[in-house]
């Protein structure tokens, strides 16, 4: 319920919207006028989902963060429905001119274009077959790709092409692509990471209200492990005084789903991700709030957010040692403290052009 005593909105991580910090004016609702209107007040209570047309002339992303382990990267979508309330990627919709809140999960832009896009790079002379991760910021699996299948079509250029790449994701709609992935790690050219926040399927469904549930994509790590493709278990975001008690459990039942590796990274909380974490945690967990909040601060030199790198992924101060220190005893007891086979870059060949013309040299 809202402070107003009416229902928030159903299914969705963020109940604000904060103030675009880009722009100069916001808005605030005032609905005092309509109190008693209460089938208006119903539809604000359940915002639908909007897909809007991305028509992005690029789709591979270029990084050079020393944090961040691959240069290149794919996000067939801006937005992301799956609406967790410490996604760190939600202040990407102010770029937009909309809201890290709601807008974020409820207004998703689709790259429609994207697979031609990325047969066109690939198919420049010179590239080198450097690893692509989708998901470097939304989810490829989210939602929005059971009816628009972008991420499927650019898993059929990647196969087509041999090109190496390792996907990320927290729904376990990847097993419906099964039949790609499968050819795929017959020629060594994929990894996939599932992430697995907490098994509390109750907080799941609060904190990351549109995601599959724990038990699922523990059932995804399972099916993708006998289909013979390498797996990693993403135990991430630790939060401090929420999750970090479950390290231990969560990479338990990974091992157990058949996972060979296991990373993590800690919270991170920038710009308008602070305020819809916050106002989350004021709704789903009030008597943890201050004790959650001063953790994370505890991590982070007495901030919620710390972007310097080497830190940033990792915090620092005793508590992220102590997390650090947790993870690592638990990864090397159920050997998940290993890494992935090594890529077969050398199966690399340039994807057909649209125009079915191949290249010359």
């Amino acid at each position: 319920m809202t402070a107003s005593g009416r229902s928030a909105p159903a299914g969705r991580g963020a109940h604000i919207n904060p103030p675009n910090r880009f722009n100069r004016v916001h808005a605030e609702d005032d609905l005092a006028h309509c109190e008693h209107d209460e089938e208006l007040l119903a539809a604000r209570d359940r915002p639908p989902t909007e897909y809007l047309a991305d028509n992005s002339r690029t789709v591979v992303t270029e990084n050079d963060s020393p944090d961040v382990s691959f240069r290149f990267s794919i996000n067939p979508y801006r937005g992301c429905a799956h609406g967790c309330s410490y996604c760190y990627a939600r202040p990407t919709h102010e770029y937009l001119g909309l809201s890290a809140g709601l807008d974020f999960e409820t207004k998703v832009f689709v790259k429609h274009d994207a697979p031609a896009l990325l047969r066109e790079f690939l198919g420049r002379s010179g590239w080198q077959a450097e690893t692509i991760v989708m998901s470097g910021v939304t989810d490829c699996y989210q939602p929005a790709e059971r009816e628009f299948r972008v991420t499927r079509g650019c898993l059929e250029v990647l196969l087509e092409a041999r090109q190496p790449v390792g996907i990320i994701t927290k729904n376990a709609l990847i097993t419906r692509d099964l039949d790609i992935l499968r050819k795929m790690a017959a020629l060594g050219i994929v990894h996939v990471a599932v992430s697995v926040t907490t098994l509390d399927a109750e907080l799941a469904r609060t904190m990351e209200p549109r995601t599959s549930t724990p038990a699922a994509r523990l059932r995804a790590i399972e099916s993708l492990t006998e289909a013979g493709i390498p797996v990693r278990l993403m135990t991430a975001p630790i939060i401090p005084g929420l999750n970090d008690r479950e390290i231990p459990a969560l990479l338990n039942a990974g091992a157990e789903a058949g996972a060979q590796s296991a990373a993590y990274t800690l919270v991170r909380l920038p710009l308008t991700v602070k305020p819809v974490f916050l106002d989350w945690l004021d709704r789903s967990l009030p008597d943890s709030r201050e004790r959650i909040e001063r953790l994370v601060r505890e991590t982070r030199g007495g901030k919620l957010n710390n972007s310097q790198f080497g830190e940033r992924m990792r915090g620092s101060g005793e508590i992220a040692k102590q997390i650090r220190r947790v993870f690592q005893v638990f990864a090397a007891r159920y050997h998940l403290d290993g890494d992935l086979p090594e890529y077969n870059r050398a199966a690399f060949r340039p994807p057909k052009p649209v125009n079915g013309q191949m290249r010359l040299f």
